[in-house]
């Protein structure tokens, strides 16, 4: 089973190997998709959860437990085609190459590797990407 979800946790908590205690305690993996973690501040993570199901709800319920905020990710990049101009900037700032040009330099994009990083939001010059959140 896999699951995408953002955490939230408190500043107290920055230090403890979250990532680690999922994969040691629970068996599942943690695949960190965006990260915004600093010292003495609120942590924010958005993973893809992969794992058994019960040993995935177990995992869940310990984040809740302690303190971590627990949210469902559903976000998804959304391209308008009637403002797109195929002009490619996005391609150069996808990080997993969800986005590229064809060979009749149309852009494509493939769903399944979008990470929902956002990047490639500011780098549309005629704003077509955005989020459906």
């Amino acid at each position: 089973m896999k699951q995408r979800v953002t955490l939230t946790f408190p500043r107290q908590m920055v230090q403890m190997p979250i990532t680690y205690r999922l994969a040691k305690d629970f068996n599942i993996a943690a695949n960190i998709i965006r990260a915004q973690v600093a010292p003495n501040q609120v942590g924010k993570l958005v993973v893809e959860l992969s794992g058994d199901m019960d040993q995935m709800a177990a995992a869940l319920e310990w984040l809740k437990d302690n303190g971590i905020e627990v949210a469902q990710s559903s976000r998804e990049i959304l391209i308008d085609t009637d403002k797109c101009i195929d002009c490619g900037l996005c391609t150069g700032v996808c990080p997993t190459q969800a986005l590229a040009l064809d060979r009749h330099f149309r852009l494509t994009f493939t769903r399944s590797r979008c990470i929902v990083c956002e990047q490639c939001i500011p780098a549309c010059p005629v704003a077509a990407i955005t989020t459906n959140l």
